[in-house]
Formats: C-alpha cells, structure tokens, sequence
C-alpha cells in the first residue's frame, strides 16, 4: 500500500541502529507499533484514522523497511532503546501497539516514564507453557520453510496456530485443505510483489521476522510479574474472533498492570488494526482513551 500522504524521518538508536519512521496529522503526538511480519505499512488506514487529532509517528521496526537490521544480540531492550531514540525526537507520551508492538510498549513504560498513555492490541505475553510450546513449534516449522523456499507450504503451517486451542472457533475459510490454501498464497504473492511501491516492502521480506517477534515473547517466560512495573495508564483491546492466547494473555496482564482497562470489541480479530481489518474502529477506541483526563 504505497501512500504519499506522510514524510519520512529517522532517527538513530543507542548501538547506531537506523529507525526510520513514517509521519503524519497535527496534534499531539503519538507512535504506532506495528506486530510480527508487519512494517509501517501495515498502519497507514489507522494512522489516517488518527490524523485528524494527532500527530502519528509510524517506525519501521528493526530489520524492516526503512530501518537498519535487527543487529547482534536482539532483544526486548533493543527495541525498548529505539523507542526511547524515537520519544527523544518526538514529545511523545502516548504510544499504541499491535501484538508484538503491544508488548513492546509496556515494556518501553517500566523504564521511560515519558510515556503516559498505551493502548495495546492483543500483545501476546509467555504465561500459558502448553500453548507457547504448541505456538513455537509452529513458527520452527515455518521458519525451517521459509528457509527451504517453500513460502505457500510456510504460509500454510501459519493457519496452524488457530487450532492450538481446538475449542476456538475459527472461519469457514480455515478449514480448507492446504491444497487450496496454496494456490491462494501463491496469487497473493505474486499480486503483493507486482504492486508493492514506494517504501512498502512485500510480504516474501517480512515473513522472515516472525521468528524475531516469537523471541520477543519468549524472552517473557516467567516475567509477568515484571510488568507491575508499567507506569502508564494502559487499555488493552481484544477481538472478541481472537484466539484463546489472546485473550489469556490479556487476562494475565489486567490483573497484574497498575493503571489499566480492559475492552473486547465484538466482531474483531487479532487482525483488525491492520489496512484490511477494521483500523477506524480500533482508531475511535485510542482517541476515546487518550481524550479522557
């Protein structure tokens, strides 16, 4: 999704590491952070949503886009380190996060007191073993893929992660066999790669980072306890469509952050912040909470 309707700025991390970002609106300030396989593309329909009483700051996370690589010895204090270059450019006190982008955020909050608001949507933090063993071993597998070249029979793999929990309910469409999943990966690919322009990177590149956000949320393994330590106010959204590890992680979070609320919007998934989902509901959602005194 190629948009002219934004500048671009960078600004440069604690180990030298280029975050560029893209920006837009007039208000106050404040940052999107995008989840796994995503860019800052994957924010542009809610960052308009946004633009009209903000100023949005939208990074490419490390090893995306305009941004530099992911770098030695990665991890939840490197990104936490290239939100802080980013507050240091902005006057940002509000930050919003999509899954990975979520956890993130909180984590930014236990040691830069500068950001006073958070919104998170469905962050996914390491607190149910049974499923995150379920989950990891899925990513391995499409990771090992990825590796081989088999980019549809790894696009397939993925689908696997709504049958962790069988009591979930998913759609219609996923229950086809991977033999019709794969020719559909394969049109999306190659309509993805033909009509990717500007600074938008295609879906072939950001398939590989998955692994990285998984290491993310396996660095929280036994650390929920940690995010007491969250001192801004905080709302955490959930679809009520996402699936159950969503929503435990969720349930784990509400009863351990100091400042926070909870709300579940009927008829999303865990996709819904994104361009294709529904951003203009989930937009409506931040301007409401930030609004508030």
């Amino acid at each position: 999704m190629a948009d002219q309707s934004y500048t671009k700025g960078f600004v440069t991390s604690k180990d030298g590491t280029t975050i560029g970002y893209r920006q837009m609106g007039s208000g106050p300030d404040i940052i999107l952070l995008h989840g796994g396989a995503n860019a800052s593309q994957s924010f542009m329909k809610l960052g308009q949503a946004l633009s009209d009483e903000f100023t949005v700051y939208i990074p490419d996370r490390r090893g995306r886009g305009l941004s530099g690589p992911f770098g030695e010895n990665y991890s939840l204090q490197k990104e936490v380190e290239d939100i802080d270059a980013l507050l240091e450019k902005t006057s940002a006190q509000y930050l919003f996060g999509g899954s990975t982008g979520g956890l993130i955020a909180l984590q930014a909050s236990i040691t830069l007191p500068e950001i006073h608001k958070i919104v998170t949507y469905e962050p996914l933090i390491y607190v149910n073993k049974k499923e995150m063993d379920q989950f990891n071993a899925i990513v391995q597998r499409f990771d090992q893929q990825l590796a081989e070249g088999e980019l549809t029979t790894a696009m397939v793999t993925s689908l696997n992660v709504y049958n962790i929990n069988p009591e979930d309910s998913k759609p219609l469409l996923f229950h086809l066999p991977g033999l019709i999943w794969k020719p559909i990966f394969r049109m999306i690919l190659e309509v993805d790669e033909r009509n990717v322009k500007g600074d938008d990177v295609t879906i072939k590149e950001l398939m590989p980072t998955l692994k990285n956000d998984v290491q993310l949320v396996d660095e929280t393994e036994g650390k929920i306890d940690n995010f007491k330590n969250v001192s801004a106010e905080v709302l955490l959204l959930n679809g009520s469509k996402s699936a159950s590890i969503l929503k435990e992680s969720l349930d784990a979070l509400e009863k351990i952050l100091p400042h926070s609320k909870r709300k579940e919007l009927h008829g999303l998934d865990h996709d819904s912040a994104q361009n294709y989902g529904k951003p203009e509901i989930i937009a409506q959602e931040i301007k409401s909470f930030l609004e508030k005194k």
